[in-house]
């Protein structure tokens, strides 16, 4: 269950969402939140932080941490 939740809020769907809805509303603290999830996403990924793997948290799509 931890690694699903993990995984579901660690890929771009939802900051790209972020920014369609953005697009929509001109709403700029949208984009702002859309912006520092998708940094969040991008540091975790360069510190060898991948999503994570059903059999342990420590495996991850990238590595083993």
């Amino acid at each position: 269950v931890g690694a699903a939740i993990y995984n579901a809020a660690h890929t771009y769907l939802a900051p790209g969402a972020l920014v369609g809805l953005w697009l929509l509303t001109a709403e700029v603290e949208v984009l702002r939140i859309a912006a520092v999830w998708t940094a969040h996403i991008g540091l975790d990924r360069l510190l060898g932080y991948g999503l994570k793997d059903a059999t342990e948290f420590k495996h991850t799509h990238l590595n083993r941490v």
